[in-house]
């Protein structure tokens, strides 16, 4: 029997089995870790032959490769839609990286499988560091390229460095969201969402042309 299909994976548009393997080796992986699931154990679990999942993926680490892409592609696609649609709207910049900052600590924070599957990326860095630069690849750059160059299109901002700018918040954002959910630091080393975007924010935009500096008097 189909495995009910996560919320978190976008599956759109793969052939039916290759969604099923998906599904199914996404629950090994969280149960299992890395080391531990085999194309065996997926295959089980599927409800398929081993040949079938060596069909659609030559091995174990394209498997999770394919799990990265899939598991990132609605969260991302939102993201980089918003960039987008707020750019086009010439909606001020510091309204818009507040926008842009508040989606993206509400998505993961409520998202559980996605703070799974990050645990399980941490946990399993050391021996396959492989795994933390596919979710690098697939997921970091991308979002930092994207980022900043909606920066640099931001001239008024003049910030002498984009990149390292856009590095600076989605930093930010990743280390309250590691702090927070991922190391469960949520009454040990609380810290309210806005306080850190206002901040945050704030550091950014007032290096910029008169507007933005009056925010920092």
């Amino acid at each position: 029997m189909r495995r009910k299909q996560t919320n978190d994976l976008d599956l759109e548009g793969l052939p039916e089995k290759a969604a099923v393997i998906l599904e199914s080796a996404m629950h090994e992986f969280l149960a299992h870790g890395y080391a531990a699931t085999s194309m065996d154990r997926v295959a089980a679990a599927a409800g398929v032959s081993k040949a079938t999942v060596y069909s659609y993926f030559e091995d174990k680490e394209e498997l999770f490769n394919a799990l990265i892409e899939h598991l990132v592609q609605r969260r991302f696609r939102t993201i980089f839609g918003m960039l987008s649609t707020l750019q086009s709207a010439q909606t001020d910049p510091h309204i818009a990286l507040k926008r842009l900052a508040i989606s993206i600590l509400d998505d993961v924070a409520t998202d559980k499988q996605f703070q799974a599957f990050i645990r399980l990326i941490i946990g399993e860095s050391e021996r396959f560091p492989e795994l933390a630069n596919a979710y690098i690849r697939s997921v970091v750059k991308p979002v930092i390229k994207s980022l900043a160059q909606y920066l640099a299109s931001q001239t008024q901002l003049r910030l002498a460095d984009p990149e390292a700018a856009a590095r600076v918040f989605i930093g930010s954002l990743v280390y309250h969201f590691l702090i927070q959910e991922v190391l469960h630091g949520k009454d040990s080393l609380p810290m309210r969402r806005d306080r850190l975007v206002d901040t945050l924010i704030t550091f950014i935009t007032c290096k910029g042309s008169r507007p933005y500096e009056q925010m920092c008097e």
